[in-house]
């Protein structure tokens, strides 16, 4: 008879963050492959520890919403190797559709906690620009998921359950085109003072053309920016603009999140691997948690995972100093911030997806390089936390602690 033998949860750091700026779906990083991205933001994020031994990083788990075409086959793994990490280094792609950036976090996390691993690694990438469709290339619902009416709303698409939201939670227009403004001005000035410096790992795009004689012509464009916010937004432009989901409706091009492309990655360690290191750590991994809602009404997940994430880590929600709430629409984020009395002081202080983008499964990887990045700017920056609604009825949340 064998006798399991219980360890001690270690506690997990984070150590290192970075992201690519994000593209517009069409934009920027159209030529890009959503691998040489996540490539990317795996070697710029090993390379802030640089006596890192690769070999330690006991896995590699990217999160993705759309794991297949040029995102498929493994894009963790292949994304891993790309990056020029030892072919010893495994990986593996989770999807929790929006909240599969934050998730890989929390899996990597867990594998720390639990004693399996001092050095994880977790990212996330996504290229709308290489979907078809918000969907993927083939949607093919299984039938059977309708037998119950409580599981049409998996059908609707995501602007209609955002409509769904505003009206039983009364978001009217009005508000919700003001918060999308805000949300544009936020970015703005976070652009122009810098406070995207130092999580983002610029990309440099080439592109191929038919020179002289027939050689091959190659311009280079380095990319640093976010190409979503934009300069030219007003209430009363936003205000002019139809609703695009129903025609009654209220939810807008300009007050939903923009599809978009990037990547990000981050880096999280035992307290062993820091001695071992000499690495100083951002922040303590607190808590997560995720919790299902109707799925017509799935832009309010958040107000059940929230309070879940909470009393996991044992903090009160007034202690927290920065919130990162993904921006799917303005109705579903206006929804839960009042539900929960979330302070809006605290809530994007830099902007969201509405400004921002939203490249599904990267977002909540993405959100974390921001708020870590906050917590290393800001010493008033204690906890922070990042959550999203997710698409089938879920919510997320995971909770930090500034080191």
């Amino acid at each position: 008879m064998s006798h399991a033998v219980s360890k001690a949860i270690q506690a997990v750091y984070l150590v290192a963050a970075t992201r690519t700026p994000v593209g517009k779906k069409g934009g920027m990083f159209r030529s890009v492959r959503p691998d040489d991205l996540l490539a990317h933001v795996i070697r710029q994020v090993v390379a802030k520890v640089p006596n890192l031994d690769p070999h330690e990083i006991g896995d590699v788990i990217a999160g993705c919403a759309m794991p297949e075409g040029e995102q498929g086959m493994n894009v963790a793994r292949i994304g891993l190797l790309l990056a020029g990490l030892p072919n010893t280094v495994p990986g593996v792609t989770v999807n929790r559709f929006c909240a599969s950036g934050v998730q890989a976090v929390a899996d990597a996390a867990n594998r720390i906690r639990l004693g399996e691993a001092d050095v994880m690694l977790a990212a996330g990438t996504e290229s709308m620009s290489c979907m078809p469709q918000m969907t993927g290339n083939k949607t093919s619902l299984n039938p059977a998921v309708f037998s119950h009416s409580e599981n049409v709303g998996i059908a609707y698409g995501m602007g209609l359950t955002a409509e769904k939201v505003a009206q039983q939670w009364q978001v009217n227009r009005e508000d919700q085109d003001v918060f999308a403004f805000q949300s544009h001005q936020r970015a703005l000035a976070a652009q122009s003072t810098g406070a995207f410096a130092n999580e983002i790992s610029p990309y440099t795009v080439q592109t191929y053309a038919p020179g002289q004689g027939g050689a091959v012509r190659v311009a280079e464009r380095m990319c640093a920016v976010d190409e979503g916010p934009r300069a030219d937004s007003s209430i009363e432009g936003l205000a002019k603009l139809k609703p695009v989901f129903a025609v009654r409706g209220s939810v807008t091009a300009g007050n939903s999140s923009q599809m978009s492309d990037g990547a990000a990655a981050v880096l999280l360690m035992s307290e062993a691997a820091l001695k071992r290191y000499n690495v100083t750590p951002i922040a303590r991994f607190c808590s997560f948690a995720v919790a299902g809602v109707p799925p017509e009404v799935m832009g309010i997940g958040p107000i059940e995972a929230i309070p879940r994430a909470l009393k996991a880590a044992g903090i009160a929600q007034n202690a927290l100093d920065w919130i990162e709430l993904n921006e799917a629409f303005a109705a579903q984020s206006l929804a839960v911030m009042r539900q929960l009395q979330l302070d809006p002081a605290k809530v994007n202080p830099l902007g969201g997806a509405i400004a921002l983008g939203h490249p599904l499964g990267a977002t909540g990887a993405i959100r974390t390089a921001t708020l870590l990045s906050a917590m290393q700017r800001d010493a008033s920056v204690r906890h922070g936390m990042i959550t999203m609604c997710i698409g089938t009825g879920m919510g997320a949340a995971a909770i930090y602690e500034r080191c």
